[in-house]
């Protein structure tokens, strides 16, 4: 078991309902007099009159924009990752960077909570991001929650680390945003977070740090009562470079279109920059963050978005990558990386790393013809002879083959992949691509043609029990029982079934669960991977509904349909 990792509450206390009631307020005072909640200097932009931050080098801010050294956009479509509590997993920023990602937020510590990472510690997160052509989004994480979790720093210990670390951080303005401290005060007289937060910025400008700073909001970064909101203009105007960004972090507070579209645009309508600097998708027992509309509102208004996170939470429901294994992407993983406005359709890369124009513009090779290792019915494993680059190859995406066209259906770093949701007795064609981290692509391989298992005999050699054992709104619990009426023992196994009214798998034991819509496909873990004559495994989970919750019609176990008493 992973140690604990994660001490961020994502669950709000019974000042939830009067803080949502402040936040609503403070969106109509915002809607009625915009000028009142965050106050404008119009004269000065009808002047023509440019932003300091807009003069800076590297990284800055210009109109209620981050931009780059050469004044481009740069949105951000990326990743959290959790460097302090797992220094040794150093190829994650590889595999979000194969995955598209184009920036990455890195936990650190400033030694107040946890170890300290040190400046050769730093230097080397730093330059792992440059290899891997992302920006580096650094932050200090000790700082969660202060004023109400007695164990937090403060932004003033803060920022005398990240002071002790300017000679690492001088030289690399284009490169490295500085995320003062995470989630930097609690739910406690949340009102005390705007002057510790305006000195934190003053302290680290006049010690020379030329950087674009990031501020995360209060309420443990949810900011529901609206204090950031209400006194950005006051922190802004506080750094005298103007190279400041604010970061709001999303989750239970954030489920309706309505809450995400109105903080969002308040910001975007006072020329104030700011991005979603961590956000989720899976529901919790306080409410179900609306995912969609904040990647939906993020890529119309052109911001930044930053999952929470790569893999390693104490609640494996936001890991994005199991183990991070890229290749065993969650659903959540899925819906980050491969959804609607997700970072493989919106991420684009930097353009210091070539200025636009990548210096690394030869594709790899095609990869060898896919072959077929493994198949049932609603899946298909395949794996390839790897493709070469005069760079390296960072990743390869399987494709549907039909009538002319080809789509993506799975992506790899590796040169397996399992294809998922797909129809019982049914013929395919697949084929592979190769990418680099230039995103040069190659030709298409080869093409391989795959037929899916046809389903077996109900009752033939096993039978499933399916129940739900609790529900609450917008979830349930589910447990089902796989029993092996045979007289051999069976294993390796794969369960498939499918839901019929939208449910979603968030978390699995006994099983990792892949869903492709409502197709669902389980494989065991360790300790129920043989389930012997007579015997049976239990498989528990958690899950998202609406307001029907069918239990799935069939259940097959490797191909064979099973009985259901």
């Amino acid at each position: 078991m992973r140690p604990a990792r994660r001490d961020t509450p994502r669950t709000l206390p019974a000042r939830l309902l009067t803080g949502l009631a402040a936040l609503i307020g403070l969106v109509v005072v915002g809607a009625l007099c915009p000028g009142a909640a965050l106050a404008q200097s119009p004269a000065a932009r009808s002047a023509g009159v440019p932003s300091a931050g807009a003069q800076a080098a590297g990284l800055h801010i210009g109109d209620g924009r981050l931009l780059e050294g050469n004044g481009n956009d740069f949105v951000m479509r990326g990743v959290n990752h959790a460097h302090t509590w797992y220094p040794g997993e150093t190829q994650s920023l590889a595999d979000v960077k194969a995955l598209g990602a184009n920036s990455v937020r890195v936990v650190l510590s400033d030694g107040h909570r946890w170890s300290e990472n040190g400046p050769a510690d730093v230097a080397a997160v730093i330059e792992q991001c440059k290899a891997n052509r992302l920006i580096c989004v650094l932050e200090v994480h000790d700082t969660t929650g202060y004023a109400e979790d007695a164990a937090a720093g403060t932004l003033d210990h803060a920022a005398d680390y990240w002071i002790g670390l300017k000679d690492v951080l001088a030289g690399q303005e284009d490169y490295v945003i500085v995320n003062i401290g995470n989630e930097p005060w609690g739910n406690t007289d949340p009102a005390g977070w705007t002057e510790p937060t305006v000195a934190a910025v003053k302290k680290l400008r006049a010690a020379g740090l030329q950087h674009t700073i990031m501020v995360d909001a209060p309420n443990w970064g949810q900011d529901w009562q609206g204090v950031m909101r209400a006194n950005a203009r006051s922190v802004y105007d506080a750094d005298p470079t103007g190279n400041l960004i604010f970061s709001i972090h999303m989750y239970s507070v954030f489920d309706t279109a309505q809450e995400i579209t109105d903080y969002l645009n308040a910001f975007v309508d006072a020329e104030l920059p700011i991005l979603i600097g961590e956000f989720g998708g899976p529901a919790d027992q306080y409410g179900d963050p609306d995912e969609d509309t904040m990647m939906a509102t993020a890529e119309q208004l052109r911001l930044g978005y930053l999952a929470w996170s790569w893999s390693g939470n104490t609640d494996p429901v936001l890991d994005l990558a199991l183990d991070f294994d890229p290749s065993r992407l969650s659903g959540w993983g899925e819906r980050i990386f491969h959804g609607v406005n997700g970072i493989a359709q919106t991420s684009e890369e930097a353009t210091v790393y070539g200025d636009g124009a990548p210096d690394d513009t030869e594709a790899p090779t095609a990869p060898g013809a896919p072959s077929v290792t493994a198949v049932t019915d609603s899946s298909v494993t395949l794996g390839w002879v790897a493709a070469t680059d005069d760079t390296a190859v960072s990743g390869y995406d399987v494709v549907l083959v039909g009538d002319g066209t080809s789509s993506t259906v799975a992506s790899s770093t590796t040169t397996t992949a399992t294809v998922t949701g797909l129809t019982a007795a049914t013929t395919y064609t697949f084929a592979v691509h190769a990418r680099d981290a230039a995103g040069n692509r190659s030709a298409r391989s080869a093409t391989v043609e795959v037929t899916t298992d046809g389903g077996g005999t109900p009752g033939g050699a096993c039978s499933v029990g399916y129940r739900v054992v609790g529900e609450w709104p917008g979830g349930f619990q589910g447990e089902i029982a796989v029993r092996n009426t045979g007289s051999a023992a069976i294993g390796p196994w794969t369960l498939a079934f499918a839901f019929a009214d939208g449910q979603t798998v968030t978390n699995m034991w006994g099983g990792t669960a892949t869903q492709d819509a409502g197709a669902v496909s389980v494989a065991p873990a360790s300790y129920t991977a043989t389930i012997p004559a007579g015997g049976t495994v239990t498989l528990g989970f958690t899950a998202r509904k609406g307001d029907t919750n069918t239990a799935p019609a069939a259940f097959r176990l490797n191909g064979a349909v099973c009985a259901t008493p």
